[in-house]
C-alpha cells in the first residue's frame, strides 16, 4: 500500500534515489566502483553517484567532528573550509560538498572526464589533511546544513523536520547528497538539494514521485514539495560578507 501511495509505476532511471524512498528497504553495503589510493596511512576509495558529474570521495577518516553538511557552490562560497578551497584549485571542479565521512565532489559538465581529474582531486585531499589545516573555520557553522527544531516552529514544520531527518535525508547522503529545508508555508515545502543531487539528471523525479509523496503520505498538510537551487548558498554568502564587514569595522574602526 505504502508502495503504491508514493509512485508506484512511475518509471525512473535504474539509479533514482526515489526507488529507494519508495521501497524504504533495510540498508545494505552499496557496491562501489573501486579506485584506491593509499598514501601515509590514508586510503580513498570513491563511489559513483546518480549524478554523472558527481563524485563521491570516502578518505576513511572522521573529517567532521560533528553532524552536519556544507555546500559549496564556487570557491567564494568556500571561504570557511580550507578544504573546499583547495579542491576549487582544480580545474573543472564546480561543486564541493562536505559530509562527516565523505566529500562529493562536482565537475563541470562538458569538461575533463573522471579519470583525468580523479587523480588530482585524491592529490588535493591527501595534501590537505597531511598539512594540519582545519576543515572548517569558526564561522563555518553559518554554512551548515541542519534541521535543527526552532521553538517558534509549528507542529507540521516539525513533523517534516523530523521525516527528513529519520526517513529522507540518510539515504540521500548514501548518494552523495543532503537535502536542506527552506521553509513551509501554504502547503508548499521548500527544499535545497545539495552536494550530488544538485543539477543531477533524476533530482526532479526523486523529489516528485519519492519525497512529495513520501512527505503527502505522512503529512497530509504538504501539497507539494519545490527546490529552491542555489538561494541558501547566497544568503549564505550575504551573512559572510556582512561578517567580514563588521570584523573590519572593528579592526579599522576609523574607516
Amino acid at each position: 500500500m505504502l508502495k503504491n501511495l508514493l509512485g508506484y509505476g512511475v518509471k525512473c532511471s535504474r539509479k533514482c534515489i526515489c526507488r529507494k524512498l519508495l521501497t524504504l528497504p533495510s540498508r545494505k553495503p552499496r557496491q562501489h566502483s573501486l579506485f584506491h589510493i593509499q598514501k601515509c596511512s590514508m586510503f580513498i576509495q570513491t563511489q559513483t553517484t546518480p549524478n554523472p558529474n558527481s563524485l563521491k570521495f570516502i578518505p576513511g577518516i572522521q573529517i567532521l567532528d560533528h553532524i552536519a553538511t556544507y555546500d559549496f557552490n564556487s570557491i567564494e562560497s568556500a571561504r570557511v573550509s580550507p578544504l573546499a578551497r583547495q579542491l576549487f584549485k582544480i580545474d573543472g571542479v564546480s561543486r564541493v560538498f562536505i559530509a562527516p565521512d565523505f566529500i562529493s565532489v562536482t565537475k563541470d559538465e562538458d569538461d575533463q572526464p573522471w579519470n583525468i581529474l580523479k587523480p588530482d582531486i585524491f592529490a588535493a585531499i591527501m595534501d590537505f589533511f597531511s598539512s594540519n589545516q582545519p576543515v572548517l573555520l569558526d564561522e563555518a557553522e553559518l554554512a551548515s546544513t541542519t534541521t535543527t527544531i526552532n521553538d517558534d516552529d509549528d507542529e507540521t514544520t516539525i513533523m517534516i523536520k523530523e521525516l527528513l531527518d529519520t526517513r529522507i535525508r540518510p539515504t540521500v547522503m548514501e548518494d552523495g547528497g543532503d537535502i536542506r529545508f527552506v521553509s513551509f508555508e501554504d502547503g508548499i515545502v521548500k527544499l535545497a538539494l545539495q552536494g550530488s543531487c544538485s543539477g543531477c539528471p533524476s533530482s526532479s523525479v526523486t523529489l516528485k514521485n519519492g519525497i512529495e509523496n513520501m512527505m503527502q503520505f505522512y503529512i497530509p498538510e504538504v501539497l507539494s514539495v519545490e527546490a529552491v537551487d542555489d538561494e541558501i548558498i547566497e544568503l549564505q554568502n550575504k551573512v559572510f560578507d556582512e561578517t567580514d564587514r563588521e570584523l573590519e569595522s572593528k579592526d579599522n574602526p576609523n574607516k
